[in-house]
């Protein structure tokens, strides 16, 4: 019995976790100092890109879900990212990727989301889909940096990014 209750307390509380941020766009991009930290690391990076009808696999029909028109599916396709991280300490920590575009070349844009006092491993998701990925592209090259009092502390890049 007391099993159960507990099973059922995790769930609920599971339940009501908070939703996830929204990124937010990045007017400018300046360049930030690095002090790279032990306390904060990527842990893992998941990639997607999904274009118009081609293979069937599990990712695509998450990714489509509830996209019941084709102006839906359109708003739905281009590049997903899932960064993985941890920070070992408590901290004020901002999630920011910046990217460059097929159409745009060496233009760099920027997303992020901010987290007060976080501490242990989290998920943060980014996405560059519908009219910026149908007007500017596919994204060519990525870095995303974990950023705490104006300095990068840690950093994932794809092998194209300069």
């Amino acid at each position: 019995m007391k099993l159960r209750m507990t099973l059922t307390l995790i769930v609920l509380l599971a339940s009501f976790r908070a939703p996830a941020q929204e990124p937010r766009v990045v007017a400018k991009v300046k360049p930030l100092p690095v002090a790279l930290n032990d306390d904060f690391e990527f842990r893992k990076a998941k990639l997607f890109f999904l274009s118009e009808p081609g293979a069937i696999g599990f990712e695509r029909s998450y990714r489509l879900f509830g996209a019941l028109t084709k102006l839906d599916q359109r708003e739905r396709y281009g590049n997903y990212f899932d960064f993985f991280w941890r920070a070992k300490r408590p901290a004020d920590v901002t999630v920011r990727l910046e990217y460059r575009q097929e159409k745009l070349h060496d233009f760099v844009q920027a997303q992020e989301v901010s987290y007060a006092n976080v501490r242990g491993t989290r998920k943060t998701e980014f996405k560059v889909v519908g009219d910026d990925y149908f007007d500017d592209g596919r994204v060519t090259a990525w870095r995303c940096v974990l950023i705490e009092n104006g300095r990068i502390v840690a950093e994932n890049r794809s092998y194209l990014w300069e």
